[in-house]
């Protein structure tokens, strides 16, 4: 076997070749776009670059055939409160069912990681923002990934914890059918709170960006900001991001609560991408764009995720939340009122799964369980600690 470190474009497409090359005959795959991959190696788009650097190798039998993949990263911006190490990352781990292939891969990633004073490494994690590319999944690897989610065979479990890797944390993923109304308890609570008229709630409108983007930033440097691993999030960033987004959005699936003008919680999510993606064999140049756009108005998407879900702090444990969850409803499953009872109308989407929620955020599970979710996926962040002989804290629990 021969470790290849990537430093061509030609080798960069091997790099994303390897990912499709062990997962093309799984029909659970769908193949990332190849820009989204580039653009996290790419010192001009990934701002992650100002606080670190990264490395990427490809791993070759002894005909030459692509078998296995994996980056390592250094950023002095990635720490967990009560780490008393400096930790590395690796990501974009692939490879064949063969543990002597995994361990060259491991092997030369925390070599790579000791040389610049790592003495522990996480993974798999993305070399930026924790909504992408992050953890393994070890129960839903037969589900189709979300838009921007690692997708992996159930064997690399394995190929982790046989190198010594152990579950620093779960990352736990929460669906529901669409048709499916909520416990009477949410309505009842959203009651309590639409009788008080300093209350109201609102869909984006597109036309409104500039506002919605204002009232988001306000609630998530609110709700989020002061969570370890979390920082401020920019306007003019935020705004950005959602520009970025605005054709593929839709209007009214994100939500925000008022009280007296003011915002104090937010619900956002976006039909899932890859429902979309999957027909463009990960390419997005001109002729995939307007293949998207065609896909798009042609195919009805099914299903949309969930991205943020928050109540500013002081607002918590009032009922805001299940004011929004109802008024967000309203819309979301057309809901009507028979002999004064609400009951599931015109549904939008027939599915809704939400991003992962880590298990050491249990007011965030409570809240997604008491919907009347499911468990559909659970990913694992490894750590692996250099030093063998020390102890393993997994990670602390949000009070």
């Amino acid at each position: 076997m021969q470790l290849v470190s990537v430093t061509t474009s030609d080798l960069a497409k091997e790099f994303i070749r390897v990912n499709v090359v062990l997962n093309k005959d799984n029909p659970a795959y769908i193949r990332p776009l190849d820009k989204d991959i580039n653009s996290v190696f790419d010192t001009k788009k990934n701002k992650t670059f100002r606080f670190g650097e990264t490395e990427r190798w490809i791993l070759k039998d002894d005909s030459g055939s692509l078998i296995g993949r994996i980056a390592a990263f250094v950023n002095k911006k990635y720490k967990t409160k009560g780490d008393d190490v400096p930790v590395g990352g690796i990501g974009f781990f692939d490879c064949i069912d063969n543990q002597e292939a995994a361990d060259m891969l491991f092997d030369v990633a925390k070599h790579w990681l000791m040389q610049r004073g790592m003495q522990a490494m996480d993974g798999p994690i993305n070399f930026g923002e924790r909504d992408r590319w992050w953890g393994l999944v070890v129960e839903g690897n037969e589900i189709q990934p979300m838009y921007g989610m690692n997708f992996n065979p159930s064997y690399y479990q394995d190929l982790f914890e046989n190198y010594g890797f152990k579950n620093f944390f779960n990352q736990i993923c929460f669906a529901l059918k669409v048709k499916e109304r909520v416990i009477q308890k949410f309505f009842d609570r959203h009651d309590e709170i639409a009788a008080n008229p300093d209350f109201s709630a609102a869909y984006m409108r597109k036309s409104e960006l500039k506002k919605f983007v204002k009232d988001f930033t306000t609630v998530y440097n609110k709700a989020w900001a002061s969570h370890e691993g979390m920082k401020q999030l920019d306007e003019k960033v935020a705004l950005k991001m959602f520009q970025m987004m605005k054709p593929v959005m839709d209007e009214k699936v994100n939500w925000v609560v008022y009280y007296k003008g003011e915002p104090v919680a937010l619900w956002a999510n976006l039909p899932d991408l890859n429902q979309w993606f999957k027909y463009l064999d990960g390419k997005f140049g001109l002729w995939q764009k307007l293949k998207f756009l065609w896909i798009k108005s042609t195919k009805k998407n099914k299903k949309f995720t969930g991205l943020v879900f928050g109540v500013v702090p002081e607002w918590q444990g009032k009922g805001v939340d299940s004011y929004m969850i109802i008024e967000g409803a309203k819309v979301i499953q057309g809901l009507q009122k028979f002999n004064g009872r609400w009951e599931v109308g015109n549904v939008r989407y027939e599915d809704y799964e939400m991003q992962w929620i880590g298990e050491f955020n249990p007011k965030m599970i409570n809240v997604a369980e008491s919907l009347g979710t499911y468990r559909s996926r659970r990913l694992i962040t490894y750590r692996y600690l250099f030093d063998r002989t020390k102890e393993f804290k997994p990670h602390p629990i949000f009070s």
